[in-house]
């Protein structure tokens, strides 16, 4: 029995689409023009020197800088005269500005940065510490002024933030956008949420004032139910990191007792009940938490680790042998 197949060229198929044009010699491929959209701003920033071409596509493109994320190690670098002239590439336009930890900026070139671009809706300052609560509130004052629609705020680790000041925003705010209003949805806690912007967190403020100490910071709720059913707020283990220890497994609140009894290899805490299921250091029975379990130290055994303390103990014991 004979079947016959109809061949197709090698060189065409339907769906293909058409090949980019081969770029001149000496020119970057398109490919990396349509690139440019989605890269961060270390890497514009690298691409705007690479050549002249990608240099003007870099500078002239206002829809690459509508949104700005300034991010560690280049926080470090940038002042008021370098945000000014980055986010005035937007000419105008710019609708998200992240700044983290950008201590060198300071209320008045940030007020310089939002009045050359007043349509502005995300401001993300955490752990800006150059800012204070009386320039944050001049800034959504000038926003509000100017019909703008700010709907997100960051704000953790600005100095002298008080609930005075926390309070006029949310009405300024709420003002300029009837839908904002303060999310009481719960805040559990883990270490991301203290380090870095938290991008799933949907309330339009991050802070709140602590029930316990009254200072404007994170605050968490437990992840405990028997904590949460606690009908009375000022029995509730709701606080900011510095009053409430949390675990840094399960986020719930760690008493006393857990915290003698679950001692960890690292500076941070565990419940007893996350202690219990972690692996140990075969020498003192002290886990890691998971954001420190690099720091262990394998061993010859499969599963076994020291942790650094131990590891560094025993080197040295074993050097102090040898010099006898």
């Amino acid at each position: 029995m004979t079947s016959h197949h109809t061949m197709l060229p090698t060189t065409a198929t339907a769906s293909a689409p058409p090949p980019l044009p081969a770029p001149a010699p000496g020119e970057p491929h398109a490919a990396l023009f349509l690139a440019l959209g989605y890269m961060r701003l270390p890497e514009l920033l690298a691409c705007w020197r690479v050549c002249r071409l990608l240099g003007e596509a870099v500078a002239g493109d206002t829809l690459l800088w509508r949104r700005v994320a300034v991010e560690p190690p280049l926080s470090n670098r940038v002042t008021d005269e370098i945000l000014v002239k980055l986010t005035a590439r937007a000419e105008g336009t710019l609708r998200s500005l992240h700044l983290v930890g950008c201590f060198r900026v300071s209320d008045a070139g940030l007020l310089r940065v939002v009045e050359q671009n007043p349509c502005v809706t995300e401001l993300y300052v955490p752990t800006c510490t150059g800012l204070t609560g009386d320039g944050v509130v001049k800034i959504v004052q000038l926003l509000h002024e100017h019909m703008g629609n700010i709907d997100r705020l960051r704000l953790n680790g600005i100095s002298r933030m008080s609930k005075h000041h926390l309070d006029v925003i949310m009405s300024l705010m709420s003002k300029g956008n009837p839908q904002v209003q303060q999310d009481r949805s719960p805040l559990f806690y883990n270490h991301r949420a203290r380090e870095v912007l938290n991008t799933n967190d949907e309330r339009p403020i991050d802070v709140d004032v602590c029930p316990l100490c009254t200072n404007v910071r994170l605050v968490f709720d437990c992840t405990k139910d028997d904590c949460r059913k606690v009908k009375h707020s000022l029995l509730r283990c709701r606080g900011c990191y510095f009053c409430i220890t949390r675990c840094e497994k399960c986020g719930g609140c760690i008493s006393s007792e857990d915290r003698t009894e679950a001692d960890l290899a690292c500076s941070d805490f565990m419940c007893l009940d996350c202690w219990l299921t972690h692996p140990k250091c075969s020498t003192c029975n002290r886990p890691y938490c998971e954001r420190h379990e690099n720091l262990m130290v394998p061993l010859s055994m499969p599963g076994q680790f020291s942790c650094q303390r131990c590891a560094e103990l025993g080197a040295s014991l074993e050097s102090q042998e040898d010099g006898y």
